[in-house]
C-alpha cells in the first residue's frame, strides 16, 4: 500500500482532574493542539476586515461565528483544523459571503 497516507485521529476531549473538558484538535501535520477558540475568533476577525467591514461590525459577526464553531466542535468526536476550516467558512457565509471568501482563498499553505 505504498503511496496511501493513514490518517491520524485522536479523540476529541481529555478530562482535566478540575473535571473540565479539554478539546483536542488533529492538526494538518499529524499532531494535536488544544481547541482555542480565539484562534477562530482571530481569523474571522481578519477575515472581515479584509472585506472592508468595521470594527464593531467584525465583532459582532466574529462572536457569533465563534460561538456556533465552538459549539459545533463539542458536538463531535473527532475534529480536525480542516474540519474547523470548513465550519468556520460556512458559518461566515451566513453573515458575509466576502469575508467568507476570502478566509477560504487565503488559506496559510505552510
Amino acid at each position: 500500500m505504498k503511496g496511501k497516507k493513514k490518517k491520524k485521529t485522536i479523540n476529541r476531549a481529555v478530562k482535566k482532574s478540575s473535571g473540565r473538558t479539554i478539546l483536542q484538535i488533529v492538526k494538518r501535520k499529524g499532531h494535536t493542539e488544544l481547541y482555542d477558540e480565539r484562534k477562530v475568533y482571530g481569523s474571522c476577525f481578519f477575515a472581515c476586515r479584509n472585506a472592508h467591514l468595521s470594527v464593531q461590525e467584525s465583532e459582532g459577526i466574529c462572536n457569533k461565528v465563534t460561538a456556533s464553531v465552538t459549539k459545533w466542535v463539542k458536538t463531535h468526536k473527532i475534529v480536525s483544523s480542516s474540519d474547523i476550516f470548513r465550519a468556520l467558512i460556512q458559518e461566515l457565509k451566513k453573515h458575509n459571503e466576502d469575508a467568507a471568501f476570502l478566509y477560504e482563498t487565503h488559506r496559510d499553505i505552510s
